[in-house]
């Protein structure tokens, strides 16, 4: 909801339309839309096992598809083919996995995805060493680090660790934790790892991506500076949660948080 009303204050030629609980009841619903966007549950509870047939039709009809956090984690084989078609990689278990550590995003590629914003550092789920497209074909790299050895101290398991990923970091070799890609036929495809920790979508450079991505794989032009919207206050995020706030929550630490990370006040 938060980046639905952001697209749709932005000034853009959009129309964001949020659908909850699932996938829609009434798939007419995404008639006519030029992106979809999926920030659900993933692995055997991803929304679009079911449908990947009709959703082949959407994307050869040229609509875009971004997939957040656990939305990018579909089983190996007909849903993992269809990703690797769509937005170019996904989470394939016993290949990727899914530590908690604090990425640093130096430098970006020239891309419209990355208009506007600035380096930034951030702690979430990154998952990484994901399953691409082979040789990367029509993928832009958009996060890239190292990730440290810590995140591989957890023993192997399908989203743990494995041999292939810690052959990767022993080596050194940066991962990508977002992604965009320009498929065969014209559309666009974007696939972003993290999104676990919602309050991570108060700091500007996190949420800035993840909305020119979105209107990306739209196909609408991505403003210079990026789309813009407007600082997020700890009552933003505390609004619309599906759960009772937890007892030890602090809400003067996420303004402090928002505060170091945009470097203003938000109450």
């Amino acid at each position: 909801m938060l980046m639905a009303k952001a697209l749709n204050d932005s000034g853009l030629p959009v129309e964001a339309v949020v659908i909850s609980n699932g996938f829609p009841k009434d798939p007419s619903v995404l008639n006519g839309a030029a992106t979809i966007v999926v920030y659900a549950d993933g692995g055997g509870r991803h929304p679009l096992n079911a449908h990947i047939d009709d959703f082949r039709k959407r994307m050869s009809a040229g609509v875009g598809l971004v997939c957040i956090h656990y939305g990018v984690e579909v089983p190996k084989g007909k849903s993992g083919d269809a990703f690797l078609d769509w937005t170019g990689g996904y989470f394939e278990t016993h290949w990727s996995v899914n530590p908690h550590w604090t990425a640093r995003y130096k430098a970006f590629p020239k891309h419209p995805v990355t208009r506007g914003v600035k380096s930034f550092s951030i702690n979430d789920e990154w998952y990484y060493h994901m399953r691409f497209v082979s040789k990367l074909k029509g993928v832009t790299p958009i996060l890239t680090d190292l990730p440290p050895d810590s995140t591989l101290k957890r023993p192997d398991g399908s989203h743990s660790g494995n041999k292939f990923a810690r052959a990767a970091i022993a080596k050194k070799q940066p991962q990508h934790m977002a992604w965009a890609r320009v498929r065969p036929d014209g559309g666009r495809g974007f696939g972003f790892t993290g999104g676990h920790n919602h309050w991570n979508w108060g700091h500007d450079q996190f949420r800035k991506l993840v909305l020119n991505a979105i209107v990306w794989t739209a196909k609408i032009d991505v403003p210079a500076a990026g789309v813009r919207s407007r600082p997020l206050t700890v009552r933003d995020l505390e609004a619309n949660q599906d759960y009772k706030k937890p007892g030890n929550y602090n809400p003067l630490r996420i303004k402090r948080m928002l505060g170091q990370w945009n470097g203003v006040a938000s109450e």
